[in-house]
């Protein structure tokens, strides 16, 4: 293994790519010990030729003051001047600021013809008209510039690519360049991803600015349904008591109108995962085809389920919390005792409810169920338990678990209202349960899920996702006895 002094023992002191990993890939081979050089001396350049050292390559970094910078990289890492580093190498990783790069002018001949990797990003989104990988271009046209790495983290560099944060986005106009890069982002264990030309920089420079895109339709989804439900939930169990029997209900506002409408929340954004897949399902049967496009909207829903169904788990995590908490309120300690004075008054010596027992314990297991199934839809969803199932396990455990944990969650639901359904004292100002409303969609689901698993309904989805079309036919021309094909009345129609 390879020592570096002066850096500590651990994660970093491990290499990305053994022995091993180079003889299964001899193309990797050269690029193992070849120089690279760094321009700047920042936390990125810092954490980058630490990796690139034990990853077997030899670093040479150019500083502006290289004594004082010294101390901060690893001692067998040559840190010199700008030029003496550009000179000694020709793949140079520029870990520099866009403000910065006019500085590196007076190395425009030492730099001529040589490979410039740019790592750098923006502060906002489309900040300048041209990235900055095609701006250092510009600024030297005698050099190659790849843009690559400015994905990665500085802390990534120190602790290695691992679990889902391994791409590298690469991009340039040179496939020599582009390939040269490529080799060294394997060696230091990361997955390159080829972006095609330098035109995609601002695109990839763009990536690490944004903050959750794949969350903010989830997250505004989830933020209104739980401020429709609440609203809900606050008129009926506070501001109804409130206006007809003057009583004050105000303190439920903080825990448990909250603990009604986390669950209310996190059943309907379950069912909403599978919703888009049943009208998928719909649009695929009515027309016939799996070639034609769904509607943006739809498209866009699909490929948002992953993020509404961990909102959905969080909203029962939360509730299960909240449900536990519920005990060790003063106001259930004050509720109990008046409980017991008033039984005590009414001389009643047995409070046991067999019915109401029976229906608590069945509601609180179902609701355990559909947690455990829930946190195991959850965990599947990490790309680092997702990338260690093969496809039909994946699909099992986020279909079909999915669906049973639909179910149960139905059966949590239902054994919660039992009767009080059917109670007119619980339609407060006219208005019925909260959890009569979530099933509205669950069941949706739940019918026509039973409805596509029809023999006939689903032998004729599976030829359509197939590749089977409604009103088209392929025609097969059957070979005479001759060897030769026959004519039009010898061929049939599938």
């Amino acid at each position: 293994m390879l020592t570096i002094p002066g850096m500590p023992r651990g994660d970093m002191a491990k290499p990305l790519l053994g022995r091993r990993n180079v003889e299964s890939n001899p193309d990797l081979a050269p690029a193992v010990g070849r120089t690279i050089g760094i321009l700047g001396s920042g936390d990125f350049a810092r954490s980058l030729a630490t990796r690139l050292m034990y990853s077997g390559f030899q670093v040479v970094v150019g500083s502006r003051n290289p004594k004082r910078c010294t101390g901060l990289f690893p001692s067998a890492a040559e840190v010199t001047g700008q030029a003496d580093a550009a000179k000694k190498t020709d793949v140079i990783f520029v870990a520099v600021f866009r403000e910065h790069y006019s500085t590196l002018c007076a190395l425009t001949d030492v730099l001529a013809g040589k490979i410039l990797v740019d790592v750098s990003n923006n502060t906002e989104i489309n900040h300048h008209k041209e990235s900055n990988a095609e701006y250092l271009a510009s600024l030297f046209p005698a050099c190659t510039v790849v843009k690559g790495f400015n994905v990665i983290s500085a802390w990534t560099l120190q602790s290695g690519p691992r679990d889902g944060n391994k791409q590298v986005l690469i991009c340039c106009d040179n496939q020599e360049a582009k390939r040269t890069v490529t080799e060294i982002a394997q060696v230091m264990g990361f997955t390159p991803v080829d972006m095609g030309s330098l035109s995609s920089a601002c695109e990839i420079e763009n990536i690490p600015l944004r903050l959750l895109p794949a969350w903010k339709i989830p997250v505004f989804l989830a933020l209104g349904l739980f401020l429709c439900f609440y609203t809900y939930n606050f008129i009926r169990q506070v501001l109804h008591p409130y206006i007809w029997e003057q009583k004050n209900k105000f303190y439920k506002i903080p825990v448990e109108v909250v603990n009604s409408t986390l669950p209310c929340v996190a059943y309907v954004m379950l069912s909403l995962v599978y919703l888009p897949g049943v009208l998928a399902a719909s649009f695929q049967l009515h027309y016939g085809t799996k070639y034609r496009r769904f509607p943006d909207w739809l498209d866009q829903w699909l490929q948002h389920r992953k993020q509404i169904g961990l909102l959905s788990f969080f909203c029962a995590a939360l509730h299960a919390v909240y449900s536990l908490c519920l005990p060790m309120r003063r106001s259930h300690r004050y509720q109990l005792i008046n409980a017991a004075v008033k039984q005590v008054m009414e001389k009643k010596t047995d409070a046991w409810i067999e019915e109401e027992v029976w229906r608590m314990e069945i509601y609180v297991s179902f609701g355990i169920m559909a947690l455990g199934l829930l946190s195991l839809l959850a965990i599947t969803s990490l790309p680092s338990i997702a990338n260690s199932l093969n496809w039909r396990e994946f699909s099992f455990i986020q279909s079909t678990l999915g669906f049973i944990a639909l179910v149960v969650s139905t059966l949590h639901t239902l054994t919660f209202g039992w009767t009080r359904a059917f109670d007119e004292n619980q339609y407060k100002f006219y208005l019925p349960p909260s959890y009569t409303l979530t099933l509205l969609v669950p069941c949706t689901v739940i019918l026509a899920k039973i409805f596509f698993h029809l023999p006939c309904i689903h032998q004729r989805l599976r030829r359509i996702r197939n590749g089977w079309e409604k009103g088209r036919y392929v025609k097969f021309t059957l070979p005479s006895a001759t060897g030769e094909y026959s004519s039009g009345e010898s061929s049939s129609n599938v």
